[in-house]
C-alpha cells in the first residue's frame, strides 16, 4: 500500500494506475473488457461507490457492514438468497453474473467487496484488479495456492486497497496479544497449537437423505432438478461441471474439493492470522497432515490434524504450528484452558518463559500467578475491519490483512489440505511453488483447467 497523502497522492497514484493496473488486467481471462477506468480518487468525506458479488449469507453482512458507503450494484445467482440484500438496498443495480456487472458499471465504481464460495474467488478479485477497482475478499483468499500467489503479484502490480475477510485481525485481543507477544513476554514461542471444536461432516444430512453415497466417491448420485430462484451454470464459475445437489448450495459447499476447502480454509485465516501477526510468520518449510480418510476422495475429512514447521526469523527460533478439527484437541499440559469464549476456537502460544491461549474475545496466560498483573497493551483504535479498508481505498493508507499479508496466511492455510490429499509430508518451496519431494501435490496446488470464460 501507499503512503501518498493530498493531492500530490492524487496524481501519482493515477499515473501509477495506468501501469500497474493495466499490467495486472493482461493476466485476466474472466470476462472480457475494454481498457481500465481506474478507481477515482476519493476524499475522506466522500461516499465510496461499491459493487458487492454474493449477497446472501455471509454476504448480506458484508452488505451491512459497507452500507454506509454508497452501493451501486448487487450481483448473485441465487435470486432467493439474495432477497434480504435486494430489499435493504432497493436502489442498487442488481446483476447474476459479476462479469456483465463488471463491464457495465466500471465507470460507476470505486471498489468491490467479493463474498463468494472459494473456488470465485480469484476469477472476480483478478477482473476487479484488472480494472483498477479496490477489493475485499472473504478467505481463504483463493481456491487453490497458485490463485493465490497469481493475485498477490496482481494486487502488487496495481497498487490498490485490498483486504482479506478474516476481521478478527482488526480486534483489539488479537492485534493487543500480538503486541504482548512480540514484546517478548512469553519468552522464545516455539509451538502453537489451534483447535476448532465444531465437527466437520463432509457429507451433508441433506445428502445423505437424499442421496446414495459410495466410499469412494462422495458425489451425490441423484440429480434433483434446478431451482428456479439459482442460475446453476453462474454458480459453478471455473468449476468442473457437474449437476446442481442441494449438498453443496447454499450451505455445504465447502465440505467438496472442488468448491471449497473444508474447515481448515474456512476458519484458518481466522485462527492462524494470530500466530501469524505475532511470530512474523510467512512461508513455511514443511507440512504435513492426517486425517480419518485415504487422501484422493472428494470431500474434507471428519476431522484433521495439520501440522506445519517454520525456520528461524531474524532473532525468533523456529516455530512448529498445529490444526486440529473435528472435536480433536492438542495435549496441553494439565491445568491450561482456555477462557470461555463466544465460539470453541483458540489458539496456543507456547513460551519459553509461559503460555497463552486466546480465543476470538478473550485470553488466559499460564502460570496464573506468574502473570496475574499482566494486561494487554493498548493498540490504536481501527474502528472495524471494512472501515479500515474504506478507509484506505479512500486515503491510501494501509490495512492490517492487505493481499501482501493475507497470501502468504492463505497459501500456508491451503497448503495444509493438500498435505492431507497427497497422503504425505511435504518439503515447501514458496519461490516455485512446489512440494520438491512430492510432484503429485501440483494437482492440488493449482487448477489445471479453468472452464472457458472464467480463465486466469
Amino acid at each position: 500500500m501507499g503512503s501518498m497523502t493530498g493531492q500530490n497522492r492524487n496524481i501519482d497514484r493515477r499515473d501509477f494506475l495506468k501501469t500497474g493496473a493495466a499490467a495486472a488486467s493482461g493476466i485476466v481471462g474472466a470476462g472480457t473488457f475494454s481498457a481500465p477506468a481506474f478507481a477515482k480518487s476519493t476524499s475522506p468525506n466522500e461516499k465510496l461507490d461499491i459493487a458487492m458479488v454474493g449477497v446472501g449469507g455471509k454476504g448480506f453482512d458484508n452488505v451491512r457492514s459497507v452500507q454506509r458507503e454508497n452501493i451501486v450494484a448487487l450481483c448473485d445467482v441465487d435470486e432467493e438468497r439474495a432477497g434480504k440484500a435486494f430489499d435493504l438496498i432497493s436502489n442498487a443495480k442488481r446483476y447474476s453474473d459479476y462479469r456483465t456487472m463488471l463491464e457495465k458499471e466500471n465507470k460507476n465504481i470505486d471498489a468491490v467487496v467479493v463474498t463468494t464460495p472459494d473456488h470465485v474467488h480469484i476469477p472476480v478479485t483478478m477482473m476487479a484488479l484488472g480494472m483498477g477497482k479496490h477489493v475485499y475478499c472473504e478467505k481463504p483468499l483463493g481456491h487453490n495456492v497458485r490463485e493465490v500467489r497469481m493475485v498477490t503479484e496482481c494486487a502488487k502490480k496495481a497498487g490498490l486497497a485490498t483486504q482479506l475477510g478474516n476481521t478478527n485481525h482488526s480486534s483489539s485481543n488479537y492485534r493487543g496479544i500480538a503486541e504482548l507477544v512480540k514484546a517478548g513476554t512469553l519468552g522464545d514461542v516455539k509451538e502453537v497449537h489451534i483447535w476448532c471444536d465444531n465437527e466437520w461432516d463432509p457429507a451433508p444430512r441433506v445428502a445423505k437423505k437424499a442421496s446414495t453415497l459410495s466410499p469412494r466417491d462422495r458425489w451425490p448420485s441423484d440429480t434433483p432438478a434446478v431451482p428456479e430462484n439459482l442460475n446453476w451454470n453462474l454458480w459453478l464459475g471455473p468449476a468442473p461441471v457437474r449437476p446442481y445437489h442441494p449438498a453443496y448450495h447454499p450451505i455445504s459447499w465447502r465440505g467438496w474439493w472442488d468448491f471449497g476447502n473444508g474447515r481448515l480454509g474456512d476458519m484458518g485465516c481466522h485462527l492462524i492470522d494470530l500466530p501469524f501477526m505475532a511470530l512474523d510468520l510467512t512461508s513455511p518449510l514443511t507440512v504435513e497432515a492426517q486425517g480419518p480418510h485415504r487422501a484422493g476422495l472428494q470431500a474434507y475429512p471428519s476431522w484433521l490434524i495439520s501440522k506445519w514447521t517454520f525456520g528461524a526469523r531474524g532473532g525468533r527460533p523456529p516455530v512448529e504450528m498445529t490444526w486440529y478439527d473435528g472435536n480433536k484437541q492438542p495435549d496441553l499440559p494439565e491445568g491450561i484452558t482456555p477462557a470461555e469464549d463466544v465460539w470453541p476456537w483458540y489458539v496456543a502460544l507456547v513460551g519459553t518463559e509461559g503460555t497463552l491461549v486466546a480465543g476470538i474475545s478473550s485470553y488466559k496466560m499460564y502460570p496464573e500467578e506468574k502473570f496475574a498483573g499482566v494486561e494487554l497493551p493498548e493498540v490504536p483504535r481501527i474502528g472495524g475491519h471494512h472501515k479500515e479498508w474504506i478507509t484506505a481505498c479512500k486515503t491510501g493508507s494501509s490495512t492490517g490483512t492487505n493481499f501482501d499479508y493475507a497470501g502468504p496466511l492463505s497459501e500456508t492455510v491451503l497448503l495444509g489440505t493438500v498435505a492431507y490429499r497427497v497422503g504425505k509430508k511435504l518439503e515447501w518451496d514458496p519461490a516455485n511453488l512446489k512440494a520438491t519431494n512430492a510432484p503429485e501435490a501440483d494437482q492440488f496446488i493449482r487448477r489445471e483447467e479453468y472452464r472457458e470464460g472464467w480463465t486466469l
